[in-house]
């Protein structure tokens, strides 16, 4: 259904209010419910993993592109220059879709389930960190990602733009308890590693893994908590060069050491290989 739009104060698109005050973001979708999808590769991905529209706003140019999917939608439409000043910026993939959220998985339905590799985030607060990682272990074979109470919310838009909708393709769940989230994991018969620059940690291409793995990764900058860090049954590393740590690097940021990671694990993810 089309509803043309010409005021952007309109209260029909309260759902689109000033997109790039984060609280202000972070509250409403919390309250309705809610999250934004922006583009079409990205909506499409959204409705192809069940989540339900709440409505559509874009312009006209982009109607067509998008009307296979859409049905009976809700769709406002809108002038370019309204698009951009309800977006607060230029909408270069020409449409913004309010979807509903679903309810997650528990922690335990995914450390029951049939995966064999997971991640485990410990308070990553960057939404563009979340959604890059969500990317990579989505190509790379991860089966899902818990997230720690603090983690940043991978529906927010930013991580679901950035994550190019990966977000939507691997399940993932939020502990509620921090604390003992480890003593779980093992309980499920989760080899529990622990990611870390300390380069004195066994490099993550020698450690030997078990048949089930959580790879943990820690906030960016300080890295995982000395409590994770204790509750491991590892510590492991991406070795660095010697001209690197000559030269003062010594360390990767959290989504290039994830992806890494990601690929070391998939590497050993095969039921055929050796490694076990």
């Amino acid at each position: 259904m089309l509803e043309y739009v010409t005021d952007a104060d309109d209260p029909r698109l309260t759902d689109y209010t000033r997109l790039r005050d984060m609280e202000l973001r972070k509250s409403l979708e919390a309250s309705r419910g809610l999250f934004l999808a922006e583009g079409e590769k990205v909506i499409r991905r959204a409705i192809g993993a069940g989540y339900p529209i709440r409505s559509v706003l874009t312009t006209r140019r982009w109607l067509t592109p998008l009307e296979d999917v859409l049905g009976d939608a809700l769709v406002y439409v809108v002038s370019e220059e309204i698009m951009s000043r309800i977006a607060g910026f230029p909408v270069h993939r020409g449409a913004l879709a309010s979807m509903e959220r679903v309810a997650l998985p528990s922690v335990e339905t995914l450390m029951k389930g049939n995966a064999r590799r997971l991640l485990v985030l410990e308070d990553l607060v960057d939404h563009s960190n979340v959604g890059a990682i969500f990317r990579s272990a989505a190509a790379l074979g991860v089966d899902g990602i818990l997230l720690s109470p603090r983690c940043a919310d991978p529906l927010y838009r930013r991580a679901v733009k950035v994550s190019m909708g990966a977000v939507f393709s691997i399940p993932y769940a939020r502990m509620d308890n921090w604390f003992d989230g480890l003593s779980h994991l093992r309980e499920a018969g989760f080899q529990t590693l622990a990611l870390t620059p300390d380069q004195a940690a066994i490099p993550m291409d020698a450690v030997k893994l078990r048949d089930r793995v959580a790879l943990l990764l820690g906030a960016e900058g300080d890295g995982l908590s000395s409590h994770w860090l204790e509750e491991a049954d590892q510590a492991v590393c991406i070795p660095m060069s010697a001209t690197a740590m000559a030269a003062g690097v010594d360390s990767l940021n959290v989504v290039a050491a994830a992806a890494i990671a990601c690929h070391g694990l998939m590497r050993s993810a095969d039921p055929h290989s050796e490694q076990g």
